[in-house]
Order: structure tokens, then C-alpha cells, then sequence
């Protein structure tokens, strides 16, 4: 939230003390809330708006490649064994890493390792964990966690599931289809598991 007085934009909550660990405390108003000038908040409260759109980018492009890894796999694959977890374990944790980041960005963080539930059920619980961390990403409430930290943590462990995952579909002698992703259509919000075509599939 930002008042303006005098010429100086006042922050509040979590947005106050970024200011204020980035440059100092700056004059106090009446009500005694730091006044920064107007040039240095635009630039951080830009910063932020940014970081979170980048962050939902991440998660849509998560959403993309989770389900081009995992589309047209056989019933079979969810419990393919013999490197390491198998794929029902492994999206199974792929939702615990996002009930997580969501409580991490709401500012009561908590880690719970699930029970995997069926194949379909654990596919569609790990797309609604990714769409409510979405859902908050882009709303107004403040970010209890820094966009690099969530990046670093659970968007990026994530990430490297879904190459597993693509791998295990390759020994489990089920390929998955290669694509140009630079060139994926791939938009905010776009986070369940229904995708666009790719738009320039491999031969």
C-alpha cells in the first residue's frame, strides 16, 4: 500500500522494510512511517511487479514441460521402478513443492511430504497446487518469501524434475516428443495441464 505526502511516496507493511534494508530509514512522517522519495519507490515497487511476473512465467513454462513430459504416457509408467523414484513419487513431491511454496509466500511455511494417490489423482493435485501458487502470485497480497529464493528452492527443484521425468519416459521405452521450447506459445496463468500444440515439434 503507498500513501503520498509532500511530494513522498510512504510505504507500508513489507514493502517499508525493503525500502529501508535497500536504503536506510528515511524521514519519518507525523504518524512516524518512512518517507522515501517518490524516484526510489516506483523503482523498487517496478523491480518487485517484475520479479513476480517472472516468476509466473517460470510456473507456466513449468506447467508446459510438465505436460509434454508426461502426455500420452502409459497408465504403466507411474510405477515404472528400477532408477531411483518412481514417477507417481515423483509428482507427488512436485505438489508437495508448490503446497509448500504457497505457504512460504503467505507467510506460514510448512513442509509435508505426501502419500502418492492414484496417477491421475497425483497429476491433477500437483496442476491445482501449481495454479493456487500462481493464483497468489498474481494477486496483490505481499510475497512472504523473495522471488529468488522461491526460484532457487521450489520452482527450480521442480524443474529438474520434469527433466527426470522426460528421461524415465525414454528408459521406460515410452519417449516423449522433442520440441523447439523457445518458440512455445506459453502464457501467465496457463497452468493446468491443458496446453497448446507445440509449435515446432522435432521430426
Amino acid at each position: 500500500m503507498l500513501l503520498e505526502r509532500n511530494g513522498a511516496l510512504k510505504p507500508s507493511g513489507i514493502r517499508s522494510s525493503i525500502a529501508i534494508r535497500l536504503f536506510g530509514q528515511g524521514p519519518l512522517t507525523r504518524t512516524g512511517i518512512p518517507a522515501f522519495p517518490r524516484s526510489v519507490l516506483l523503482a523498487i515497487f517496478a523491480d518487485m511487479e517484475d520479479k513476480r511476473e517472472l516468476l509466473r512465467h517460470t510456473v507456466a513454462t513449468l506447467a508446459y514441460r510438465t505436460t509434454r513430459a508426461l502426455e500420452n504416457a502409459p497408465e504403466s509408467f507411474a510405477t515404472f521402478s528400477g532408477c531411483g523414484r518412481q514417477p507417481i513419487q515423483i509428482v507427488a513431491h512436485m505438489g508437495d513443492l508448490f503446497d509448500w511454496a504457497l505457504s512460504a509466500v503467505q507467510g506460514s511455511e510448512r513442509w509435508h511430504t505426501s502419500k502418492p494417490l492414484s496417477w491421475h489423482e497425483e497429476k491433477a493435485r500437483f496442476y491445482a497446487a501449481l495454479s493456487a501458487f500462481d493464483d497468489y502470485l498474481a494477486s496483490d497480497a505481499p510475497l512472504h518469501a523473495s522471488a529468488e529464493a522461491l526460484f532457487q528452492g521450489p520452482i527450480a527443484d521442480a524443474l529438474t524434475h520434469v527433466g527426470q521425468l522426460a528421461m524415465l519416459r525414454r528408459l521406460a521405452g515410452s519417449c516423449t516428443r522433442g520440441e523447439n521450447f523457445f518458440v512455445a506459445r506459453i502464457d501467465l496463468g496457463q497452468v493446468t495441464d491443458e496446453q497448446p500444440a507445440p509449435v515446432q515439434p522435432f521430426a
